[in-house]
């Protein structure tokens, strides 16, 4: 039986210009589709495709322009938000994608939990109080009374995602918009969360719909896939169905670019010199070891992986070997560097907290030009020009702010600026995590090119083992600050020794063939 039924749906932004609102941006342009009893369906598409903002607008978020919404054959589409709250909760749940803002850092978990069930008069206070507890005891937290004690900043990121599900699974609602719940934490913790939706589903009957642009995570776990572009569906159908057999070129490209879906072969480690040395490293805070006794060893023109979860000592690390921070004690060598900070150079995970927004881009990529006093103005300009020329931009965006780019650009502005004067060694920390999934293939393609012209050395920091066995020849897998395991990515993927290794791999969505 049809749980959802969205036909025809249309939505709009308006567009501010001063005081006055003129115009607006269509961001959803006619979507339908359904979620029947207890299915899992995924909506797939890059940022701007209008997945997040049809999600929306079913939970009465935003309003729909035109077209309908029907819920157990009911049209809500026109509802008052008065009415639309009697359906939150108890007929939709709502897990949002950002746990740190959507808890409010100033009530206990437990309070915020026990709201929805005050707004529709669940019980009394014991009542309310006893079903927060069952509540959190249901989504895996241990002593559930303390944690209902607990501020939000007093939790980690999966355990205040945890919190969410639990507030959107309060009144056992008959369907749960999930809307990016795991794309801000590690894959060990991703997996945790995704099974505790899908025991829920199980348990209560409760189907679900699933935001995400993370092709990997929707391939390994829905029943149905909604593939969506720029406001349109591109292609529905089947998971398994649209997987084997994907009938647009759209979907194909998504498919072709998922680092988790990916069939490539692994890259073999080429044979050389070591380009960093890494020895006894060790890096205290106040007595607590974030880095204890590491080493490993990068060969010139390779790339190097760190993986782990949040924690693991993974950032650190990149920081110790690009001389932001200190060690307490070990060796960190670069041969061949007579210039350090020209010779390495780093790549941060956030283009855009990385680059000045008061910048234009051409004078982010010549800063480190001018810095190091390398040519005259107008040679300093023809290299900026040559440096967005090999990593891909149009000059047209020399004049632009970072505010005024794609997160893609802003990546591309970063590794220019990084390449301006001529490195040996990149270290790029999480420099792909925030990207859609064709960007962040774009980006991976960009980074082997330039190590193939340049001949460049990559330390690559991540937590996507996916995306690791996609670029990396060797990895290093770290956990609680150590180096649990090492060996070329072909070693670890097919032959993984430790058991921490194992948990890690086993947590990485595989494609549903």
């Amino acid at each position: 039986m049809t749980l959802l039924d969205v036909r025809d749906l249309r939505v709009s932004y308006p567009q501010a210009r001063g005081l006055r609102r003129q115009g607006g941006h269509e961001a959803v342009k006619g979507v339908s589709l359904r979620v029947e009893e207890g299915e899992f369906v995924a909506v797939v598409g890059e940022s701007g495709s209008g997945k997040t903002t049809t999600a929306n607008a079913v939970i009465g978020l935003h309003p729909a322009d035109s077209g309908q919404i029907l819920l157990n054959g009911t049209d809500i589409a026109g509802w008052s938000q008065r009415r639309l709250r009697e359906i939150r909760g108890t007929s939709i749940g709502l897990v949002p994608q950002d746990p740190a803002n959507s808890l409010n850092p100033v009530k206990k978990v437990g309070v915020q939990i026990a709201e929805t069930l005050l707004i529709h008069k669940h019980g009394d206070k014991s009542a309310r109080r006893r079903r927060v507890l069952e509540l959190l005891e249901r989504v895996g937290l241990d002593d559930p009374a303390r944690r209902a004690g607990q501020y939000p900043h007093e939790l980690s990121g999966g355990m205040r995602q945890r919190v969410l599900i639990a507030a959107a699974i309060a009144l056992r609602p008959s369907l749960l918009i999930a809307d990016e719940p795991t794309s801000a934490l590690d894959v060990t913790v991703q997996r945790r969360i995704l099974d505790l939706i899908d025991d829920l589903r199980q348990e209560y009957g409760t189907a679900v719909l699933l935001v995400t642009h993370d092709l990997g995570v929707a391939a390994a776990r829905s029943d149905r896939l909604v593939v969506m572009r720029d406001g349109v569906v591109e292609e529905s159908g089947g998971t398994r169905e649209v997987l084997a057999a994907p009938a647009a070129a759209y979907t194909r490209r998504l498919l072709e670019d998922a680092p988790a879906l990916s069939t490539r072969s692994f890259k073999q480690p080429p044979a050389g010199e070591p380009a960093i040395v890494v020895r006894d490293l060790v890096k205290e805070f106040g007595g607590f070891r974030a880095v204890d006794g590491i080493g490993f060893e990068v060969t010139r023109g390779s790339t190097h992986a760190l993986v782990g979860e949040s924690g693991s000592g993974k950032t650190t690390t990149a920081r110790m070997v690009t001389r932001f921070a200190e060690p307490t004690s070990g060796v960190v060598e670069i041969p061949g560097i007579t210039e350090f900070r020209r010779g390495v150079q780093l790549v941060y995970q956030n283009p855009y907290g990385s680059l000045d927004p008061r910048q234009t881009v051409a004078e982010i990529v010549e800063e480190p030009l001018r810095n190091f006093r390398l040519g005259d103005r107008a040679a300093r300009r023809t290299k900026v020009k040559e440096l967005l020329e090999r990593v891909a931009l149009p000059e047209t965006l020399l004049a632009r702010r970072p505010r005024e780019l794609s997160g893609g650009q802003r990546q591309r502005v970063a590794i220019a600026r990084a390449l301006a004067v001529e490195p040996q060694v990149v270290v790029l920390d999480e420099a792909v995590s925030a990207l859609d999934v064709t960007v962040q293939a774009q980006i991976l393609e960009l980074l082997e090119r330039l190590q193939r012209d340049l001949g460049l050395t990559y330390l690559f920091i991540s937590h996507d083992l996916a995306v690791v066995r996609q670029i990396s020849h060797t990895v290093s897998v770290m956990n609680k600050g150590r180096i649990v395991e090492s060996g070329t990515t072909q070693q670890i993927f097919d032959s993984p020794r430790h058991e921490y290794t194992r948990e890690l791999l086993a947590a990485v969505p595989e494609a549903v063939r």
